[in-house]
């Protein structure tokens, strides 16, 4: 049972509690939130039915109607978290090392196959159509939620007059195993049911942000990393199709899903640890779901089949992120971004874009960091492959101030997220449709001595406009406030209008193969006709 928000705001005479909203009515029934500091928020909203016993693994249904008003003061539980499994996993496992980053040990206490709630904070419940932003959490597929401080939506809403939503959704083993192939034709589509529910969410927005303040004809999608990737898929899915009217995809381009046979290896895999036969469907669903969690724990870290992401050398395996979207030919019926740009989506505008130093976030725990001499970044050059020398040698031209630490990093960061972002953009443009924006986030946190530079998910408390709640990871003002107004800025006029272009930062025209206008966000942001271009080329002439 969710408890009521009790957070007192401190006046010069007296304590005064949040005041609660009026009831607004849903198409699942009535729901009743807090008002903090003149923002509307609910809380915990319920979009879909508990996929839980006969639902587990099936496409997401509409909750039956509730009669009672719904209480909306707290966030709903999490997804099952992989990390929850991983009570072996060694320290610095980079799997373990995202669930700090993105699941605090609360939600890890309160996870639930029950999690499928989204949230909603509005300056006012009235009928002025604001422009809709729907954030989608990062994690890989396998962590995360809309509840961390870092995806707080109130002072976005307070601020720019926009209405804000998050959500949660099946991840890791919940939302993507595929078990078309051992469970019967009723499965056929179990190993995309977590892109399913950011669909029910968006249909849920459709039919009901009106009440809450906002425009269902002005729905902007974001996500970073996982969530970018999710954000593409979207864009490729036919029961998308209208839901959304425009797109941002930071730090995490989905070019490519996984296929049927490697999922399924998966899902077999998991069965052997579990000790259930195929077809057994009842066997499976009355397991246990932390059971269920350690067991795709142990099975994806013995099987790598349903592992296809594309590995960073130089990184430590993920690990349980063998449960990832597949073409399914129901509810994913292509890549997508591969070869092209989805038809589905062509009148979507697209912001673009990654960060300048994506690993350090990742690599920083590993023994190497911050102590490699020349003579060790020769010898892990290897490991990056091909592109490994060029791609040193032309960073280090690029950034001469780089220590060899920094320059491998680098390189890295090159393979992680550049390449396929430039990609995404190139294919949108190609398309001739709406137009692709690109961006490059260039300023550095000045946080543990400047440690990180840019790292994987900088832009986030910036564009959300949560900074003040993170500053451990963004930093004293003047340098992040100055970073918000721009990178807010530009991400509240294009869920406005479809264009970046606001009064913070340059004139940013579309993305194309020719100029490559690119965006450069740092203090003093400018326009940049194809950055890093010699890198670009180096990770093209790959592919």
């Amino acid at each position: 049972m969710r408890k009521e928000e009790t957070t007192a705001v401190q006046s010069s005479d007296r304590i005064e509690l949040p005041q609660i909203t009026r009831i607004i009515d849903t198409t699942s029934g009535p729901v009743r939130g807090l008002v903090n500091e003149g923002v509307h928020t609910f809380k915990g909203i319920r979009y879909g039915a508990a996929p839980v016993g006969p639902l587990r693994w099936m496409a997401p249904q509409r909750p039956a109607r509730w009669k009672v008003v719904l209480d909306c003061s707290d966030y709903g539980a999490p997804a099952m978290q992989m990390a929850s499994g991983a009570t072996a996993a060694p320290a610095g496992d980079y799997g373990m090392l995202m669930a700090r980053v993105f699941t605090t040990p609360s939600e890890l206490k309160i996870q639930n196959e029950d999690c499928l709630f989204l949230n909603v904070w509005t300056p006012a419940t009235d009928n002025q159509k604001r422009p809709v932003m729907f954030w989608i959490h990062g994690g890989i597929f396998a962590y995360g939620s809309g509840g961390q401080p870092v995806y707080c939506m109130e002072d976005l809403a307070r601020d720019h007059n926009v209405v804000a939503v998050n959500v949660n959704h099946r991840l890791n083993v919940f939302g993507y195993l595929h078990l078309g192939e051992l469970m019967g034709d009723a499965y056929k589509s179990s190993g995309t049911a977590g892109m399913q529910d950011l669909v029910l969410a968006l249909q849920w927005v459709r039919d009901n942000i009106a009440n809450f303040g906002g425009d269902p004809d002005n729905v902007t999608i974001m996500g970073q990393s996982g969530g970018g990737a999710k954000v593409s898929i979207l864009m490729s899915m036919d029961s998308a199709k209208g839901l959304f009217h425009k797109a941002s995809i930071q730090s995490g381009p989905g070019l490519i899903v996984s296929r049927r046979e490697p999922a399924t290896a998966a899902a077999k895999a998991l069965l052997d640890e579990l000790g259930i036969q195929p077809g057994d469907i009842k066997s499976l669903q009355g397991v246990p779901a932390q059971t269920i969690i350690a067991a795709a724990f142990a099975a994806d870290a013995k099987n790598n089949a349903g592992y296809t992401r594309a590995r960073v050398p130089g990184m430590r395996r993920p690990g349980g992120i063998g449960y990832i979207p597949i073409i399914d030919d129901v509810a994913i019926t292509r890549d997508p971004f591969t070869p092209d740009a989805p038809a589905v989506s062509r009148d979507v505008p697209v912001l673009v874009g990654y960060v300048k130093d994506e690993v350090t976030i990742f690599t920083a725990g590993e023994p190497w960091f911050g102590k490699m001499s020349e003579a060790d970044l020769e010898q892990r050059i290897a490991m990056l492959g091909p592109m490994g020398k060029p791609l040193v040698d032309a960073w280090r031209k690029i950034r001469p101030d780089y220590s060899p630490t920094y320059l491998f990093t680098a390189a890295m960061s090159s393979m992680f997220a550049m390449g396929g972002s430039i990609a995404l953009a190139e294919r949108k443009a190609a398309q001739a449709g709406a137009p692709a924006y690109m961006w490059y986030l260039t300023w550095e946190t000045p946080v543990a001595g400047g440690l990180f530079k840019t790292p994987h998910t900088m832009e986030i408390p910036f564009m959300l406009d949560s900074y003040r709640r993170v500053r451990a990871f963004a930093g004293p003002d003047p340098g992040a406030a100055r970073m918000h107004q721009q990178i807010a800025g530009a991400w509240v006029a294009f869920a406005r209008t479809g264009k970046p272009d606001c009064p913070e930062i340059p004139h940013w025209p579309p993305y194309d193969a020719g100029k490559r206008s690119t965006m450069v966000f740092d203090l003093e942001s400018r326009v940049v006709n194809d950055p890093n271009a010699e890198v670009r080329k180096i990770i093209q002439d790959a592919r």
